[in-house]
């Protein structure tokens, strides 16, 4: 309820000033009254501005909500600490106003700030108090503390007996240790402020911007110390022999492998972080520091921002693992990725390391086992393996010719194959779920298993055929189908990471083989084709999780599609055509973002919890208070309601002054008075001013609707006789009252050159405008207001929803809550904006009294209809 002015308030220190009623003050007073005036005033244009941007965050935290739209927690912390700053603006300028009639409500807001802070910069706890822990000490429910990779290992050796190499985990702990070393986290914060995730060149410079500040960062000592001792502890200290580490001593070869928090999970994040290879024990430190510098390459920043995924939940934690002295390596699939109706387990291989399978670089040996405890072999397909990937001794890969007599031999003997299948069964009845398992094959013949998770596939809709297409020019024909569907666009074949991030909306990319990276553009491709590739490759499985239509292992793509040529991509069948091929495109599927249940979406729900909801929705009950404020949301409706009672007894008082209003003559019903801000009015001389005296553009729009003959009703208005009655039964029941629902009859104009303030007030219902019009399309905008009514609660909201329904006619935003519609209009041209104002004049003369003529439903139509065309009574 609106409290009473305290005494010495602004309002008795006018009133003192020039006594009771109106008369003539000398200039010095005038002056003086007019900063006062127009102090207040700036405050209470503040809270205006402050209540429109307020409305827009709720809407687009609305829109986030949904699940549909990507955001990340750059966007979450900043429409956070906006939607905190205007509410503070608002009970500013409230407490400006109104002489602090409401002092707690600054606290209010500051406990709220305080609740979102804490939710935002709440963290997964790594209880764990080491930098390192083995792989024997590790299992399935340490993923918090260990990463999805690590623990996966973890539970394959404590708790499957799954042949796993030996190793250790490098802990969240150190990687939080490590990050706040030297306010490293606060400076990569700030760098991905500046990320944009509809434009991947702005990913690829904040990207670079952040591994420039990891390759100046330092590890704490105590850090690498433990970091040193972890390798004593799981390969022996340097020198020692050993049937592992016979020979070996300084010579030992690991692998550091990421192991982030959300890695391994429901989603793969497959091949977005750093793999380093054959790192001597004297280089883990900065192995370790690479790969937690992989965090932020610009194909991770992107997927994050797509799944949903926040910063602080993929804290890196590290898998440091013995090197295997890999004869053969690749990938097994419990089940097969795309084909559903198949209900087989597959099996892909190459010589050498596993990552020419998984990055698709080339062509895998494939068998097909069934789906049992036993499995049986179902298919063998063998191809020529030329080349081999081996650890090189930066760090890096190399690659070598494979001697001529094993290119064409099996990478596995039957026995070996069959014995990887009974391993695969064995680990996806461990966890329930169909798993992508990595694995290696020693020279000793071990298998042994380096990572397993589940299993990204399609839907089962997607196991279908497409029949040949006659009529269309046909470009290709062959490879697998990583992830079905139909795409069409014009063909792109980007040479590096620069042409990646110029990578057009619609396109559909070609390249020579499949790539992870290619990530970065998979919300914008149509479709890709893949010269070489694998459908167990990470390519696949980041397409079948983005949805992208995609054929790898087609040779001769790159010659067959040109560049710019439009072509339809049929990924069911393996098919590319020349042209748009309508036959197809129906049944391509709209790739709609789904961030719902993911964790950014959920730290969303807690956020726009202590922001969103409305609690306070009646103005005349007991609790419309400031105690009883709980959210943002909250304190905007009571600053918002509170604001215009006092900034018209602050506009009575200064106009009984005499000192800066002067009242309009006009042929309107309304007791208007200007208060002229700055070329608003022209050749004032007095306490009257007349429509032609108007040089304020937006008011003089404003004035030439509500002074157009067609709205000014001829004769009485024919009223329905249960609307009046109920209008006066308002009257009789409800008392005017300045704090309950009578406004009064004083309107005012507060004017400018380009602006405008309008509050309109008749009796029981009050009309607020605000607008700029000027000659910078960006500037102008018209907000309006409308609540309030003499009638019952139904006709007041068939009134305001009539309104609504024509503002949006109009091109309004417009927002109807109980008794009150808001309209907002912006960033159009000046006399798109002129136009709607005289429209706005036109519907404030004739709505004056039609809450007595919502007699029913059908008048709201009705009514709306007949004004927009200029129908008016």
């Amino acid at each position: 309820m609106l409290a009473a002015p305290p005494p010495a308030s602004l309002l008795e220190r006018l009133r003192s000033l020039f006594g009771g009623g109106r008369r003539a003050v000398d200039a010095e007073s005038r002056e003086r009254v007019m900063r006062v005036f127009r102090s207040r005033y700036a405050h209470f244009k503040d809270l205006l501005d402050s209540n429109a941007e307020l409305a827009r965050i709720l809407a687009d935290i609305d829109e986030k909500i949904a699940g549909c739209t990507i955001f990340g927690a750059t966007w979450l912390r900043s429409q956070a600490t906006r939607s905190v700053f205007h509410a503070m603006r608002m009970v500013t300028g409230l407490n400006a106003i109104s002489n602090d009639a409401y002092p707690t409500l600054p606290a209010i807001v500051e406990r709220i700030n305080g609740e979102i802070t804490e939710l935002l910069e709440s963290r997964p706890q790594a209880t764990v108090e080491n930098y390192a822990l083995p792989f024997t000490d590790i299992n399935g429910d340490m993923v918090d503390w260990v990463g999805g990779k690590c623990a996966n290992l973890g539970e394959l050796t404590s708790r499957v007996g799954a042949p796993v190499p030996r190793g250790f985990a490098i802990t969240t702990r150190a990687y939080y240790a490590f990050m706040e070393h030297g306010g490293l986290m606060g400076e990569i914060r700030k760098r991905l402020r500046e990320v944009d995730p509809q434009d991947p060149e702005s990913v690829l410079d904040v990207a670079e911007d952040i591994q420039d500040l990891f390759a100046a960062a330092s590890v704490p000592p105590d850090l690498a110390d433990a970091l040193r001792a972890a390798c004593d502890e799981a390969f022996g200290p340097a020198g020692a022999n050993g049937k592992h580490a016979e020979g070996m001593g300084h010579n030992l070869r690991l692998a550091v492998r990421s192991s982030a928090l959300s890695e391994d999970s429901h989603v793969s994040f497959a091949g977005q972080y750093l793999s380093v290879l054959n790192v001597g024990r004297d280089n883990v430190v900065d192995a370790w520091k690479r790969v937690v510098a992989s965090l932020f390459m610009p194909q991770a920043i992107v997927y994050r921002l797509h799944q949903g995924i926040t910063l602080d939940a993929s804290a890196m934690a590290v898998a440091c693992m013995e090197m295997v002295d890999s004869v053969a390596a690749g990938v097994l699939f419990t089940r097969h990725p795309v084909d559903l109706l198949s209900d087989s387990l597959v099996i892909n291989a190459a010589w050498g390391l596993g990552a020419a399978v998984v990055d698709g670089e080339m062509e895998p040996d494939t068998w097909l086992f069934s789906r049992e405890n036993e499995p049986r072999p179902l298919s063998r397909n063998v191809v020529c393996k030329a080349h081999r990937l081996l650890p090189g001794d930066d760090g890096r890969l190399r690659e070598e010719d494979v001697p001529e007599a094993q290119r064409d031999a099996p990478c596995l003997t039957d026995v070996q194959a069959a014995a990887l299948a009974r391993i695969g069964m064995q680990v996806e009845a461990h966890y329930g779920v169909p798993q992508d398992v990595e694995w290696a094959l020693d020279t000793d013949g071990r298998l042994l298993l380096l990572q397993a998770r589940p299993l990204t596939t399609t839907p089962r809709g997607d196991a279908r055929t497409t029949p040949l297409i006659e009529g269309y020019p046909l470009l290709l024909h062959g490879g697998e189908p990583a992830c079905p569907g139909v795409g069409c666009g014009p063909v792109l074949q980007p040479k590096d990471a620069e042409e990646l991030a110029q990578f057009p909306e619609g396109g559909v990319l070609v390249a020579t083989h499949s790539s992870p990276s290619y990530v970065l553009v998979m919300q914008r491709a149509q479709a890709i084709v893949a010269e070489a590739g694998s459908i167990t490759g990470h390519m696949a499985s980041l397409a079948r999780e983005f949805g992208v239509p995609t054929i790898v292992n087609a040779p001769g793509a790159m010659a067959a599609l040109s560049v710019g040529q439009q072509v339809t991509v049929d990924a069911f069948s393996c098919r590319v055509y020349a042209g748009r091929v309508e036959e197809l495109l129906p049944l391509r599927e709209e790739r709609a973002v789904c961030l719902r249940d993911t964790p950014i979406h959920n730290l969303l729900k807690q956020v726009a919890a202590r922001i969103s909801p409305l609690n306070l929705h009646d103005p005349k009950a007991a609790d419309f208070a400031p105690k009883s404020c709980r959210t943002i949301h909250d304190v905007m409706r009571f600053v918002h309601e509170l604001s215009y009672a006092h900034m018209f007894r602050l506009s009575d008082t200064v106009s009984d002054a005499g000192a800066v209003a002067v009242e309009m003559k006009a042929p309107v019903p309304l007791d208007l008075h200007v208060i002229d801000l700055g070329g608003g009015l022209v050749d004032v001389d007095g306490p009257y001013v007349w429509p032609e005296q108007a040089s304020s553009a937006p008011f003089k729009a404003l004035l030439e609707g509500m002074l157009d003959p067609a709205v000014h009703q001829r004769g009485p208005r024919p009223v329905d006789m249960s609307g009046f009655l109920s209008v006066m039964s308002r009257h009789l029941i409800e008392p005017p009252t300045m704090h309950g629902q009578r406004f009064g009859d004083r309107s005012y104009a507060l004017v400018s050159d380009k602006y405008l303030n309008f509050s309109s007030r008749v009796g029981y219902h009050y009309g607020v405008l605000d607008a700029y019009c000027g000659q910078t399309m960006n500037k102008n905008y018209i907000t309006f207001q409308f609540k309030g009514g003499a009638a019952d609660e139904t006709r007041k909201n068939r009134r305001v929803r009539c309104i609504g329904i024509i503002l949006e006619a109009l091109g309004f935003h417009v927002e109807v809550r109980g008794d009150m519609v808001t309209a907002r209009f912006q960033k159009f041209a000046a006399a798109q904006i002129a136009e709607r104002l005289v429209q706005l004049g036109r519907l404030l003369i004739v709505t004056r009294q039609l809450d007595m003529l919502m007699v029913d439903e059908a008048a709201v139509q009705r009514f709306a209809d007949n004004f927009l065309h200029g129908r008016y009574h």
